[in-house]
């Protein structure tokens, strides 16, 4: 196998032979590159399958899909004979690096595109993309000239698929308004929804409604909460564990487990038997639900379970500060910039992960001087998200704006603030300090990049698949960085 697309890639080169550090194999591996070349070729002949390119891209996100057999019946759906995936991997540095970040963007711009669509929301233009992209990808006389636009371009599409999904999510549930989420597990059977889908929570809500179960979230879930719709429902009571990289120690537990999207560790077989993935989400000895959403698998096992006997007690987690919510209060913020009570702004965020030095993001919030705000999204959050940083204002010092395509709220918010001082973006008092794990931190970082926004410090390492060359592109355009301390970081940035 050859892979390096996410940031835990082995000795922050590739990971080869028979398995990855995700635990998928080299079989799956091969699989997922051979279903990856089918979707290029298909590109290439002009197919406007846009359902198939959608699945495929998802599927082979980090973390999704662990079944090879699963992979191969997607690509049998493609039908035509696969680009070899050699061409990209022993091509140029550069010319490698530039189709890797393409695909990649187009991997994780591919989850909101599905989420999307799971509520009945598509859009032309970001269909059609998918297959210009690949189709350039596959293109050998496709230089640096041709390929660093159409990098910029996944981020531009990618900026309209989360507005999609942002109004799909909000649309169908309302808008996201800042709640308290409480952590203690209550005694009984019980369920966890882990992922980012949130029409199968609803299914799950609904399905569950009068059994005497209760539903909680995990990870890039937690913001569910925030929305009216979902949390009417008063089994939907609190948030379970922390971020994915901790399931194999917090899922032990005596409930069932349901995920819905690419968060998937390989499970321990202490608790394989609890279990269930639905959607594109699948893995070798793990019961799957199919299309028709039937969880009554999932039910009858949290019942079967019964769960803890006595409440397990925890804390509170706040969520819900989206775009709406924020800029419902954009006149005290504004206010609070003008007296000098809010100094600046830190968006602190991204993808978790098992590397040690992600405790910097810890330290980061935890040394950020009190007169400073700290904006956050995705699972990064949970590195900081139960510190107590007091309010200015009125106002919490800590906004979690929700899951990773909510950085399509970060941007309103930034957009507005800029308006509001008739200022660019990059003059606010606004630092972006980002942590990356897989590819849709990677067409979220493009977004950023196209919409013309600078000085991100990136961590915790910088991505495998940059070149040097393209390296040097992006820290003289965008003047991108890796992250060092907080200390030095915060020292530079409010020097």
């Amino acid at each position: 196998m050859f892979c390096f697309q996410c940031e835990q890639t082995a000795n922050c080169k590739s990971c080869s032979g028979s398995a990855g550090v995700c635990g998928k194999s080299g079989v799956t591996a091969q699989a997922q590159d051979d279903l990856t070349g089918a979707l290029i070729s298909l590109a290439m002949s002009g197919s406007d399958d846009y359902d198939l390119f959608i699945d495929g891209l998802f599927t082979t996100v980090t973390n999704v899909n662990f079944s090879s057999e699963t992979v191969k019946a997607i690509t049998k759906r493609a039908g035509s004979k696969p680009f070899d995936m050699a061409e990209i991997w022993n091509a140029d540095e550069d010319i490698r690096s530039l189709k890797s970040l393409i695909l990649f963007g187009l991997r994780g711009m591919a989850a909101y595109a599905y989420h999307a669509r799971v509520l009945g929301y598509r859009d032309d233009d970001v269909n059609k993309f998918f297959v210009k992209a690949l189709a350039g990808i596959g293109r050998e006389d496709y230089g640096m000239n041709e390929l660093l636009p159409l990098v910029m371009e996944t981020g531009q599409v990618n900026y309209k698929c989360m507005a999609l999904l942002d109004k799909a999510n909000t649309e169908t549930y309302g808008s996201p308004s800042p709640v308290q989420v409480s952590t203690t597990i209550e005694k009984g059977p019980f369920i966890v929804i882990t992922g980012h889908d949130l029409k199968d929570l609803e299914l799950l809500l609904r399905q569950t409604e009068g059994k005497g179960i209760n539903v909680y979230t995990h990870g890039e879930m937690l913001p569910a909460h925030a929305y009216p719709e979902l949390r009417k429902y008063s089994h939907l009571k609190g948030n379970f564990g922390t971020a994915w990289q901790n399931q194999q120690k917090e899922f032990d537990a005596p409930g069932a487990f349901l995920f819905t999207t690419n968060c998937l560790m390989p499970p321990k077989k202490s608790y394989i038997d609890n279990v269930f993935t639905t959607g594109l989400v699948q893995f070798e000895g793990v019961k799957h639900i199919d299309e028709g959403k039937d969880f009554s698998p999932v039910i009858a096992r949290a019942l079967e379970l019964g769960g803890y006997k006595e409440d397990v007690k925890g804390g509170t987690l706040t969520t819900g500060f989206g775009h709406d919510a924020v800029l419902g209060v954009a006149d005290k913020v504004i206010e609070a910039v003008k007296s000098g009570a809010i100094k600046h702004f830190f968006l602190v965020g991204g993808c978790d992960g098992a590397r040690a030095g992600r405790n910097y993001y810890t330290e980061f919030v935890k040394k950020a001087p009190a007169d400073t705000i700290i904006l956050t999204l995705a699972c990064g959050k949970f590195r900081f998200n139960n510190l107590d940083l007091g309010t200015i204002g009125g106002l919490p010092r800590l906004l979690d704006m929700g899951q990773c395509n909510d950085a399509y709220s970060a941007i309103q918010v930034a957009l507005a603030l800029s308006k509001a001082f008739k200022c660019g973006v990059n003059d606010l008092p606004l630092s972006l300090v980002l942590s990356w794990y897989e590819q849709k931190a990677v067409c979220i970082l493009l977004t950023l990049l196209s919409l013309g926004i600078k000085n991100i410090r990136l961590g915790p390492t910088l991505p495998a698949f940059v070149s040097p060359n393209v390296l040097k592109y992006l820290v003289e355009n965008f003047n991108i960085a890796p992250i060092t301390t907080p200390e030095k970081d915060l020292a530079d940035i409010l020097g």
